[in-house]
């Protein structure tokens, strides 16, 4: 790629223009497919990356800096990171659920239901939105703190006080520190 064109296209990022991102896709598209395809050997996960890897492009446009990095270096970490990270949110998740199934701690039986716990979705409704997505993420999906944060696109230590006051507005609603309790050790952290 010519430097003239490469040096276009970072004048277009910086600008937040559109039209950058459909030359990085013309230009670089097959390369950072093969960068994906090479970390997670799967065409269909390797094509999630990569659209997942131009909206985090295109996200992170304005702190790229031609000083630090080469265009395509800067393009290739993304790219690349973000295959590495999916690769281990799918083995931890093939962990977890392998875990479920030898696990006797999920064998409860139905004297362990707590009738209080049921309604729990219903009453998260009764919370700002704020915190009910965060603790849908982190209580019924069965996210980690890490993986709401990027999934949701939001900072960690966000993730962490919404958890906490969401929890705190629920122990308001069933007046209970034990139901609390329950639903904090039931959040992956």
């Amino acid at each position: 790629m010519s430097t003239l064109l490469e040096k276009h296209i970072v004048e277009l990022l910086q600008e937040r223009n559109e039209k950058a991102i459909s030359l990085l896709y013309e230009h670089y598209g097959d390369t950072l497919f093969g960068v994906a395809n090479k970390v997670v050997r799967n065409e269909e996960l390797a094509q999630d990356i990569l659209q997942e890897s131009f909206v985090k492009i295109w996200k992170k446009s304005d702190s790229y800096d031609p000083a630090k990095a080469k265009l395509f270096t800067w393009l290739f970490r993304i790219t690349r990171n973000t295959a590495i990270d999916k690769l281990r949110s799918k083995n931890t998740k093939s962990d977890k659920e392998i875990q479920m199934d030898v696990s006797d701690v999920y064998n409860l039986g139905i004297e362990s239901i707590k009738p209080e716990l049921i309604d729990v979705r219903e009453n998260l409704e009764k919370i700002e939105n704020k915190y009910q997505i965060v603790l849908e993420a982190l209580f019924f999906q069965g996210m980690t703190q890490q993986e709401a944060s990027d999934e949701l696109d939001i900072p960690l230590g966000t993730i962490k006080s919404r958890l906490k006051i969401g929890l705190r507005e629920l122990k308001k609603i069933y007046g209970s520190p034990l139901v609390l309790l329950l639903l904090t050790n039931l959040i992956q952290i």
